[in-house]
């Protein structure tokens, strides 16, 4: 059986969370980073379905924090270089943290 799926996103409310994690990014130097990811990735999953089902993103960015720390001191002492090691945890930390919300129907109590 074959997969649908659906986008719900619209540009106005794209647009505001581009810009919040933006600015939480830029004010912070780069240390929330992982704040703005997580907005990204849960904004994206609340308007994506499977066959009618929603997505959830998962991740938090306490979860994400720690590795991002490490990675982005791994980044600056390389000159930038690890970012090639960065890109693909940072992609396998953000898939492993997506599930689709299958609703399984209840069926009702029968009568007495």
């Amino acid at each position: 059986m074959p997969l649908t799926f659906k986008f719900t996103g619209g540009a106005g409310s794209f647009l505001g969370m581009q810009i919040l994690a933006f600015l939480v990014t830029v004010l912070t130097l780069g240390i929330c980073y992982p704040w703005a990811v997580v907005m990204r990735y849960r904004w994206q999953a609340n308007h994506t379905f499977v066959n009618g089902a929603p997505m959830r993103f998962t991740g938090s960015a306490i979860g994400l924090f720690g590795q991002w720390i490490k990675w982005l001191l791994l980044m600056i002492v390389t000159l930038g270089i690890y970012s090639f090691w960065v890109i693909p945890r940072m992609t396998r930390w953000v898939v492993e943290h997506q599930e689709v919300v299958i609703q399984v129907p209840v069926a009702p109590f029968p009568p007495a």
